[in-house]
């Protein structure tokens, strides 16, 4: 597996366990449908939450939230419908970001942005 796959995955594996300390259930990882794919589909407070998963080694180009453009968020909302329809969920859902930079030691450091989709026009 290439280096930055070993990195998305082990960004993915940081979000997953921020967000069970956090109260989240996990429901499913990497969900697709189409072209798209949600990585992490959780539910809390009666809630499912869509979460893009976003790391990059240094922000020297853009941070990592600044990666889901419009069509990024277009085809997981899509994903996100077809998700709600094939488990027959009627939950009030929610996009959010979660972002993962190195600190000054190599460390990741989450960043965790909640209704992220509602700073952008997918239409």
């Amino acid at each position: 597996m290439a280096t930055h796959n070993d990195f998305g995955k082990k960004a993915e594996d940081l979000a997953v366990e921020y967000l069970q300390k956090e109260g989240y259930k996990i429901l499913i990882r990497n969900f697709r449908f189409q072209k798209a794919e949600i990585d992490i589909i959780a539910e809390k407070d009666n809630l499912i939450i869509i979460i893009e998963v976003k790391a990059r080694s240094t922000d020297a180009f853009i941070l990592p939230q600044e990666a889901v453009n419009k069509k990024k968020i277009r085809l997981i909302v899509a994903a996100a419908d077809h998700y709600l329809e094939e488990f027959n969920k009627e939950n009030e859902i929610r996009f959010d970001i979660i972002s993962l930079l190195p600190d000054h030691t190599g460390n990741l450091i989450i960043e965790h942005i909640t209704d992220a989709f509602d700073a952008f026009d997918a239409n």
